[in-house]
Order: C-alpha cells, then structure tokens, then sequence
C-alpha cells in the first residue's frame, strides 16, 4: 500500500493523483504546502474519482492480516501428540507384521492387512475432525475480532460523510477528530476546533502522559515524540476536537510498522488461562490412564511370554512378538481412545460459538477468556444513562428567570425524542432576553447534533447535548432574526444562532469544574463567554442572575436558596439538571480570535485555568431532562438477585436524581431507609471502613462519582475477593474498565477509548444484555463441563472394561479396531452437539462459582468413577453372559444355538485343550454358520465374535444415553427432557446409524469383526445400556440434595488478609 509508488500526477493541481507519501515530511511542511502536495482542499475533500485512483496506488487502510496455519501444518499438529503418534509406531508394527507373518494366528492374505488399515483410516478421520474443529474455532475468532469495525468522519465532494469505514480512507482526505475517537492512519493535524488537542499515544510512543498537538510545522528530523503536528494510527484523542489531513494509511503508518514487527516476534497467541487449565488437566489424566494401560499390558504378559521352571530357575522361555504387538495395541488403542486429544480445540470451539449466541443477543465479546469470567461475575458495577436507562434524553421541564428579583418561570416540555417536533413547550410565550440567552447558550455551548436516519432521530454526541439543541428548535427563533431555511434542515434555529455567534475558543468539559464553556464572537461585536453545566457548580461561580427583560442583577441569597430548592425538588423527579450561565471574557481575551499567536492562547492550553476563567458569571437558567429506565432494566436486577449477583450503580449525576432511578428500577424498595446505601463519590472516600460498606448485601448506589472513585469501588471489591463486571461508555471510565474483571463498554454511546479498555461491549447499551451474557457465560462453562463429564466417564469406562477383561482372564471383548471406531463414534457427533446444550432452568438461579474452582469436583470425579465402572461392568458383563446364560431378565438368548460354559470355563479358556470331552454346538449369526468340531477351543477365539459385538454395541449404546445424562449435571431428564437440544439427538442418530452400517454392511462387519444381531439380542443390549440413566439419576438427586453444603456461601478469600 503505497510502496514503490511513483509521481503520476502534477502536484500543482487539486485534482492530481499526489506523489508516494512515504518519504513526505508532512510534519515539517506547512499546511498549506501540504494541502497542495496532496492535491486536496480542506473545504471541498478529495472527489469521488480521485478517490478511486488513489485506492488503486495504496490499497485499502488496513493492516496485513498474518498469514494463517497451512493446510499442511495443521494435519502434521494433529499428529503432535504422544499417544497419536505410539498409535501410528503400533500401525506401522502391525502392518510389517501382516506383510511377514499373515498365516500367523489365522489371519490370511489380505484380511490380516485389514487391522492396520483402518486404524491407519481412523487416524486420518481424527486428524480431519481435529482440523475442523481447529479451523472452525479461528473462523469463529475471526469473526469476533471483525466486531470491532473502525469508523471515520470524513469530507468527501464537499459534504461530510460520518460513519465512513475506516479502511476506506486514502492519503489526502480530510477527517475530522472528536474526543475519544481512535486515530484510524497517520495524519498531520490541519486545523484545530477546540482550543487545545490532547492525543494519549503510550501505546505507539511509551509517553507515560497524554500529548498536545498543534498545527505548526516542526523539524523534519524529528522523532516521532516531536512530530507535534501529527496524529498516529492507533492512538487515541483524550481532548479537544479537530480537522486532519491523511498522511499514510495501513503498513506505512507508524502501528503499521510496529505491527509488522510484532508478527515476526511472536507468530501465536498465548494460550489463555482457562485452555492452560485445560491443558493441565488432559496430561494428568494422560499420566492416569498410561499407568492404567501399562498394567493392562503387564497382567496380558503371559498370553506372549511364557517359561518353565528347571531346577528352580525359569528355562524355555516362548515369546510370540506378533501377540505381545496384539496386547501393545490394545493398551495404546485403550490410551486413545480414553486421553481427550482435542480437548483443548473442542473448548475453543465451545467458546467461539458462545461468543456467537451472545452476539446476537448483542453482547460483543472482544476478549475470549472473559466468557469464562462472566459465568463466576458476583459484583455488577453498573452506570446509569444508556445502561439503565434509554439514553433517549429529553428535556421535560425548562425554568427561566421571573420578571423581578427572587421569582422563577417553570414550563413544563413534551416529549421523550431527539425529534424536535415531538411535543411541545405547554404556555410558551413570545422569547424574551432571558429565554434568548438560555436558546443561545443551549444551542452554541453543545459539541451535538441530530439527525434523520431510517425515520428515526439519533444524536450524534452526548445524548444530553442533543436533547439540549431539540430544546433550543422547540423554543423557536426570535421574530426578524430567522432566515428562510430548507424544511430539511432538523436544526435549523441551531444553526442560525451559530451563525450569529461565531464559536472561537472551547473550554472542555472535565470532571472537577463539571462545566463547559465557549468564547463566541457575536455580530453585535461583543465577546461572550457563554457556559453550561451542573447547577450548583455554576451557582458558586455566578455572582448576579438575569431577568426577564434582560437586566442583570447580583445574585442575593434567597434567589440562590430558591433556585437551590426548585433544583431540588426536579431531582426528586429523577430530572436531570443542567445550568447556564454567561459573562463577558476576560480582559486578555478582548481581542482573541482563536489565534495560536495569541498572547491568551496559552491559558486555553492548561485546562485548570478554566476555572478561574469561567468566574463571575451571570446566572439565567436551568433546565430537566429525563432519561426513563428501560422496561426490562426492573426484571434484569431482580434475576441478578436470585443469581447471587449485587447490583452497584455508580454514576457522575445528582444524587437526588440517581436513588429516584434506582428506586423506579427496583435497585432500592420504594418505602427503604438508604440513608447508608447512598453515597455521593466524596462521602465514600470519606467512609473509614470502605470495605465493610461495600460488603452490605443488596444494592448500593454511588453518585457524584469521579473516575478516581470508580476505580477504588472497583480495586477494593476485587481486594476483597468479588468478581467485578464495570460498565462505562465514556474517556474516563477507561480506567476502571480496564481495571475490572470484565470491562463492558457500550456500542452506541461509548468512546473507542472506552471499547478498547473493555472485554466486551454492548451493541444495545442495555444492562439487561449484561445479565443475559453472564446466564450464557455460565451456560457456556457448563456445556464445556458437560462435554468433559460425558467424555471422561465414558472413557473411563472404557478403561475399565479392558482392566476387568485383563484381570478377570476372559478372552479380549473388543480389539483395536473396535475401540477406535467407538473411541471416533462417541467422542464426535454428541461431543460437539452438547457445545448447543440450552441453559439449565436453574442457571441463574444458583450462586456464582468461584473463579478459582476446579474444572472437576471430588462429588464429579465420584460420579465419573461410579459411571465409568457400570460402563465398565455392563460391556464386560454381556460378554460373561452370552456365554454363560441361555436368557437374561426374561430375554432368550439360545435361539442362535451357541453353547453355554460354566464362568469357571471362560476365566481360564487358556486351559481349553487340557479339558476332556469339551464340545461346543455351531450357532448362526445373521446369514453365517459358526462351526469347531475340528477345534472346539476356537469357541472362545473365532467364537466369541458374537459376544464381542454385543459388548461393542452396550458400549455405543451405554455412551449414547451417557450423554443424555450430560445435559445438565445436576437437572433430572424430566425437567430438562432429551428434546431441548435437538442437536444432541441428531448427533445420537448419527452415531446409532453408524453403527448399524457397520454392523448389517457384510464388508464392514468383516473388518471390524462382529456380526449382526437379532432383535432379543438388541433387547439385551438396551436392558444392560439404559440402567446409566438411572444410575445417574440417583446421583444428581443426591447432588441437588447435598448442593447447599457444596455452593456454600461465597466467603472472599482476601478477607483473611490482614488489612
């Protein structure tokens, strides 16, 4: 983008294509050479076409995306583990073996390639699956970081174009930059519209302390700490507003090249705490279960080796290396199918397609360990405007000053919209001096705008701000002043009282003045300072109040005490009040006219002089806004309650205003004392035991509050062991965003300063969105548990059913192969489908967990254990029965023939040809005939095929219902039915269905070595499979009765610590 670009164009013209910006040193050139260099007017903006033309030269403003992991490297990291790979050594044995001993052990010609093969088959189709999962993950991540889509206000063709994407910008155009917006290229800065500009660029720089920009030239062998004029991709502005020329975009911007260099350092991502976790707990289990699978190897030694004793010494040792392959296979092929390889992926997965569930219910996960945060979030630090409320602002109630000295006009404001002509000012009268001044300053001191999108009027700015302008149209214009204007034009009177005062200096808004003020230059010839902001701050700092007709007079105690009740008195009403006030500038600023050169300029650059400028001011006016709840605001805080979660609003508004909100949402009772609930920011500072207030059960509100007192609410309650969620939309709650376990930020009125501090943001701004993300995020943990819970005692099932056969001494029940295919049937379909598992009922019904609890309780592992061993039992236990039993709980199994020995018999077959006069009948199995008059002791090798089967399919069976039991861990199937994901019984389906293939498919059958079964068989296979069900059932009741002993109450770890 830009590199090896030439000069196509004359740089003398407007409409030229600019030459290569990358050795431009805009930062030493005027602005005015700069403009000219790249071919572009500040007024007018690049055209259409010349945008176009520069698109070809740079490319799109967007950093190379890294390459992602090939194809290749993919399949060769799903052969990156231990046990794949002894898997893949004990194929490769087995295959050598078939080619040189095939007539060995029965097997001929190409049947004894059969085994090999398809573990070999297996092994690709896991490898496929793995990759899936993998690439289906960082789809879902892609997607996620796609989220956060970068906007810019840009002057194209001579109109401005405000939510213009970002990577659409070139070299050239001209942006206009608000405070907290995020820098989206290089830029040189062309003309400032506020007083000063302060940009934060640490993060590209390593300044501790936010930068002032002007427009000036520097050096042009400056560094890029001196490039005082630039402004840098990436960077974000913490001041002041202003008009910037595009200078480099994507890789040739400063982030461009840090970017680059960040590639080649580090080419992945850490692995989050949670997959660590993960991680941890798969080689634990992988130690286990390797034990487990080298003691099935060891007791199966005497089946390969074998000696006599001679003289008291062990002599004629027999070893048979294919056998001791065979017993090595089985142990490795138990391994697989036990170990969760893909755990990790799985999980990952899991996540991803949790962060897509909350997407649309409009939470935007930005960070994706903080799913796991918010299923454990105890503590919601909630704002109030446009989190519990609309943030539809809309002034109610307007008061004027009366006529004389000691009297106040209230009128009473309709509407609840940004839509001017929605509602009317009831009794207004013709505007007076008073009401002109209070127009004026609504309309002039206001950064806002609004208007018409999709029938609908939105506020582009401070929703205040906005509703303060749609005052300012429902007020109207004094007659004669008013010009003709189109009926299009939806701030009209606005606009023409901008016209009449011309703004040439802002004093931003901060914190501790809580006002905003603007030096204007009206056409009367006069300078203004005309200022807004909260009632009793300006109160303090006026000293006369204006009346009707316009006189002005001192401010005496009973018109302040009077305009300090009816304040009082709104905010009862939970209005929101906003003062204004007036005076002349001060006496360095007669003749400023927002010059830089300016002698005055430089008290406008220290933002703590604002204070004494704005001082000895006149008095006019105060207005109400409202800003109702949101509807669902009342349920959401009422679900975080049976949740286990306090509600905390912490808010920069009037106190009286905030607990009449937090009252009408359900934070406080309507009848409660919250004498000790509610405290103003200073008051809690002011508290000596802060922890204990902040420990009372119920909500809590704090009002007045600094950004310093958010972010010490939030550093004591994870002192004191809470898990802390913080809303905030705004600069100066970037701190405590970043500071809280999950920061959320709000998509609609939230600065990108606040987005990029937060884990999450929400695309509603609604705090109800909040409650539903951390239900999901707790839905989420328990379909990763649940996956887990169904995998591990399944697996552990299968480990003990290869134990009981080795210990018991009874032929092998399943080869190889066989545990292969279930290891690839069971841990596939239901697997992934119990990622869709809906909610338990209950979810949010339950204390949040502990952030620190373990994946696996011992009341899990215990139930883990107790599933595992029936598994285990059950598979073993047809096997026994098949050949010791002619019927089973009223079901015939001798209608296939087959011959019953005693228990004895099969515990020690190894003896088989030792016994005299054993005889066995053949039996059938589907179309085959299973006959051994010429050696009656294969009945319990070529003949145990039947029984292998049904021990297969108990195992298919008993894993399938299994994972029924995994739909919830402590619900009862009757109150969360198989039904609710339906996905789970489509996986089931599919598992079942390939199983029948390989049973009923002839070829099939013959590789994997079982045979079709008869319908009493099937009968016996459900009565042995179904009792898990009940098992489990048993154990969740006992689980539901003993959860208050183990959700025991939440006790903060940290407040043993000694304070």
């Amino acid at each position: 983008m830009g590199k090896g670009s030439e000069d196509l164009g004359n740089k003398d013209s407007l409409n030229s294509t600019p030459v290569n910006s990358d050795t431009y040193p805009a930062w030493g050139k005027d602005v005015g050479e700069c403009e000219e260099h790249f071919g572009v007017s500040r007024e007018k903006g690049l055209s259409t076409d010349e945008v176009l033309k520069r698109h070809q030269i740079y490319g799109l403003n967007e950093l190379e995306k890294p390459e992602g992991t090939s194809i290749f490297k993919l399949i060769l990291e799903q052969f990156n583990d231990t046990l794949v790979r002894i898997l893949l050594a004990a194929a490769v044995i087995s295959f050598v073996l078939a080619f040189f001993d095939g007539d060995e052990g029965g097997e001929m010609g190409i049947t004894a390639f059969v085994e090999p093969l398809v573990i070999f088959l297996i092994l690709i189709v896991n490898a496929i699956v793995g990759i899936w999962q993998e690439t289906n993950a960082e789809k879902a991540l892609e997607a996620l970081k796609e989220i956060q889509s970068q906007q810019a206000t840009v002057m194209r063709d001579g109109t401005k174009v405000s939510s213009l994407p970002a990577k659409e910008l070139v070299p050239g155009d001209i942006v206009e930059l608000r405070v907290g917006d995020k820098v989206p290229a290089d830029m040189r800065v062309v003309a400032l519209i506020s007083s000063t500009l302060r940009l934060e660029q640490g993060s590209l720089t390593g300044e501790s302390e936010a930068v002032s920009k002007t427009t000036k030239p520097v050096d042009e062998n400056a560094d890029i700490q001196g490039k005082k004029c630039m402004v840098f991709a990436g960077t974000t502005v913490v001041n002041g507003n202003c008009i910037c020329l595009v200078t480099d975009t994507g890789m040739n911007t400063e982030i461009g090249r840090v970017h680059s260099q960040i590639q080649e350092a580090a080419q992945h991502e850490e692995d989050t705490p949670l997959k660590k976790k993960l991680n941890e707990f798969g080689e634990a289990l992988t130690m286990i279960i390797g034990l487990i699978c080298a003691l099935v190897w060891l007791i199966n030694v005497k089946y390969f080796l074998s000696w006599e004793y001679v003289d008291g010494w062990p002599r004629n040792f027999k070893f048979s290396f294919e056998k001791c392959t065979y017993y090595f296979e089985i142990a490795v092929a138990l391994a697989v199918a036990a170990i969760p390889e893909g755990l990790p992926a799985v999980i990952t997965t899991c996540l991803a397609l949790g962060t897509r569930k909350m997407a649309q219910k409009n939470a935007l996960v930005r960070k994706l360990p903080s799913v796991e945060t918010l299923g454990c979030t105890t503590v919601i630090c909630s704002d109030k405007t446009g989190t519990l409320t609309t943030n539809q602002m809309a002034v109610s109630k307007l008061v004027a000053m009366g006529s004389r000295i000691g009297t106040l006009r209230s009128f009473n404001v309709e509407g609840t919209s940004f839509d001017p002509r929605d509602g009317k000012i009831e009794d207004w009268p013709r505007m007076d001096a008073n009401l002109q001044m209070i127009a004026k300053i609504a309309a002039i001191c206001n950064d806002a705008s609004v208007e018409q999108s999709d029938q609908q009027f939105v506020s582009r700015g401070m929703p205040t701000e906005a509703a303060l302008k749609v005052l300012v149209e429902k007020m109207g214009f004094p007659e004669g002043l008013m010009k003709a204007s189109s009926s299009g034009d939806v701030l009209r009177c606005c606009r023409r009282w901008s016209e009449l005062e011309q703004r040439i200096a802002t004093l931003e808004f901060d914190r501790d003045r809580k006002s905003m003020g603007v030096m204007v230059d009206s056409i009367s010839g006069k300078k203004l300072l005309l200022v807004k902001g909260a009632v009793e701050n300006l109160l303090e700092r006026s000293t006369s109040i204006q009346l009707l007709d316009g006189s002005v007079h001192e401010l005496d105690q009973y018109s302040r005490e009077l305009i300090l009740q009816s304040l009082h008195d709104m905010s009862l009403g939970a209005l929101r009040c906003l003062g204004f006030a007036y005076s002349d500038v001060p006496s360095g600023f007669a003749t400023y006219d927002g010059s830089e050169d300016h002698p005055a300029h430089q008290q406008l650059l220290n933002p703590s002089n604002y204070s004494s400028i704005e001082s000895n001011l006149t008095f006019v006016g105060f207005v109400g806004l409202r800003d109702p709840p949101r509807k669902e605001v009342r349920q959401a805080i009422a679900d975080c309650r049976t949740a286990g979660i306090r509600v905390m609003v912490i808010t920069g508004d009037n106190k009286s205003t905030a607990e009449a909100i937090c009252r009408e949402i359900g934070v406080f009772e309507a009848g409660e004392d919250i004498s000790s609930r509610s405290l103003t920011g200073k008051e809690f500072m002011d508290v000596q035991d802060q922890k204990n207030h902040l420990r009372q059960t119920g909500g809590l509100l704090f009002s007045r509050a600094e950004p310093k007192h958010k972010q010490e609410i939030v550093r004591l309650l994870k002192d004191d062991g809470e898990v802390v969620a913080m809303t905030g939309d705004g600069v100066n709650d970037a701190p405590a965003l970043k500071l809280a376990d999950i920061g959320v930020a709000m998509g609609i009125s939230g600065t990108e300063v606040a987005k990029e501090a937060s884990d999450m943001v929400l695309a509603d701004d609604n705090f109800s969105t909040i409650v539903a993300a951390v239900g999901e995020g707790r839905s989420i943990y328990n379909n990763m548990k649940a996956f887990i819970r169904y995998m591990i005692s399944s697996n552990i099932g299968e480990v003990a059913s290869i134990f009981l056969t080795a210990a018991l001494g009874i032929p092998e029940g399943m080869i190889p192969v066989q545990l292969l295919w279930v290891n690839l049937v069971t841990d596939g379909p239901p697997a992934t489908a119990l990622g869709f598992n809906p909610p338990d009922k209950d979810i949010m019904k339950k204390p949040p967990r502990r952030s620190d609890d373990s994946l696996i309780t011992a009341w899990i592992l215990f139930r883990y254990m107790v599933i595992g061993m029936y598994v285990g039992v059950a598979t073993v236990g047809v096997f026994i029965i098949w050949y010791t039993h002619n019927s089973f709980m009223g079901i015939d199994l001798s209608q296939d023939g087959h011959s019953l020995v005693s228990y004895s018999q099969l515990a020690h077959w190894g003896q088989c040809s030792s016994w005299e006069g054993f005889k066995v009948s053949p039996f059938t199995a589907g179309s085959q005939t299973f006959s051994f008059d010429s050696n009656p002791c294969d009945y319990f090798q070529q003949g145990k095929i039947k029984a292998s089967t049904l021990s297969l399919s108990v195992l298919v069976a008993i894993e399938m219902f299994n994972s029924l039991n995994a739909l919830s861990e402590d619900g009862s199937l009757v109150t969360m039915p198989p039904w609710v994901n339906p996905w789970l019984l489509l996986a089931m389906a599919v598992s079942f269905g390939l199983h029948f293939v390989i049973l009923y498919v002839p070829f099939l059958a013959q590789v994997f070595g079982i045979v079709p079964l008869s319908l009493n068989e099937w009968l016996l296979v459900l009565a042995v499979s179904l009792p898990v069900i009940l098992i489990d059932e048993v154990l969740k009741f006992v689980g539901r009765c003993t959860s208050g002993y183990r959700y025991s109450p939440r006790t903060p770890s940290v407040k043993q610590k000694e304070e």
